[in-house]
């Protein structure tokens, strides 16, 4: 089904599905043992955007952890649970908002229901998750190997399971490493599912391969109106996952808010140190609650044209630079003072 067509569900003081705005996620990489080190890191997601966060739960010092990480945050947590049934049961007693499993590696149906019994007593929903690269032997050997309607059949036999011991409040993920099979398997359990999609490239690879295919993968769900909370998987640190899920967002006209950076590419005309300087311009606009677009051009000769798009825009030149509103030169200054300049305009705008 579309993002406006799911199922409402409530995780935390959240709601997702139903043509509720688009969540997104991420996912801490502390110990979740480690109390202070992983509200830090979520108190960070949480100022950069990050409005649902997830925290492994490998043990049970982690599970009762989470008591306390909740005290401290301010956005719904969600509990990442592999193999062992009791540590999702203990999540949902500390205060998860939400607990992801797979019930397929829980154990058998008595465990399933012990987890789905306590979740029914606390009103969390699970986030049922399958990845390609743990697909059933069964179902890969009856499609001939790992498909997407493999992946599918998988999470919809997890799905049922949950169903059949009453209980609806149900998120569905179900994520690959290769984009187009994650692209097709989303397509095919949209037709069939009522449930919120939670989509992401999983094992997407580094800040440049996992950007390039979490980008192409996911700007394809979401223009065809599959996914109602997201996460940009990348090995790296997650505050880069919540800058290019906004980025995402914004792009394909889901999200609004925000300075918008738009730089051209360099060439022989270039007298300053562009790249360096579209990059300070980038993070200097983070912290600035404007909805403008921002131009940074490289020379002279064509910046006033090309940022007459923008807002507000610098173009260099040799040792000076131009502030540019609306295509219209209204300032010359040092180069070094491009950048202070632009904050300053910024930081008074009136638009």
């Amino acid at each position: 089904m579309k993002r406006e067509e799911t199922k409402a569900i409530r995780i935390g003081d959240r709601w997702i599905g139903g043509g509720n705005p688009i969540a997104i996620q991420s996912m801490t990489n502390t110990k979740t043992e480690d109390v202070k080190a992983t509200v830090e890191q979520i108190l960070k997601l949480e100022a950069a955007g990050c409005e649902i966060i997830r925290c492994a739960v490998p043990t049970m010092e982690a599970a009762e952890a989470l008591r306390e990480i909740k005290k401290q945050i301010h956005i719904p947590l969600v509990a990442d649970i592999h193999f062992d049934y009791r540590l999702a049961i203990a999540a949902i007693e500390h205060g998860a908002d939400k607990i992801r499993i797979n019930p397929g590696n829980i154990g058998d149906s008595s465990r399933v229901r012990a987890v789905v019994d306590k979740a029914k007593e606390y009103k969390v929903p699970i986030r049922v998750g399958v990845n390609s690269g743990s697909l059933e032997k069964s179902l890969i050997e009856k499609y001939g190997g790992v498909t997407a309607e493999g992946i599918v059949e998988s999470a919809l036999d997890k799905v049922r399971m949950i169903e059949e011991m009453d209980y609806d409040q149900i998120v569905v993920s179900i994520k690959s490493s290769d984009v187009l099979m994650c692209v097709k398997a989303h397509e095919l359990i949209s037709e069939v599912c009522p449930y919120p999609l939670h989509i992401g490239i999983t094992e997407s690879g580094t800040l440049l391969s996992g950007n390039i295919k979490s980008s192409v993968g996911l700007g394809i769900m979401l223009y065809q109106g599959l996914g109602d909370t997201i996460r940009v998987s990348l090995t790296g640190d997650p505050l880069e996952e919540i800058k290019s899920a906004k980025l995402i967002l914004k792009t394909l006209g889901l999200r609004k808010g925000g300075i918008e950076v738009v730089s051209c590419p360099t060439c022989g005309r270039t007298k300053i140190d562009l790249i360096g300087l579209a990059n300070q311009v980038e993070t200097m606009v983070a912290d600035i609650p404007l909805d403008i677009k921002v131009a940074v051009m490289g020379c002279v000769v064509n910046g006033p044209g090309e940022a007459r798009e923008a807002d507000i825009g610098i173009a260099g030149g040799i040792g000076e630079g131009l502030l540019i509103k609306k295509g219209e030169v209204i300032k010359k200054v040092k180069e070094e003072e491009l950048l202070s300049t632009l904050r300053e305009e910024l930081l008074n705008w009136k638009g």
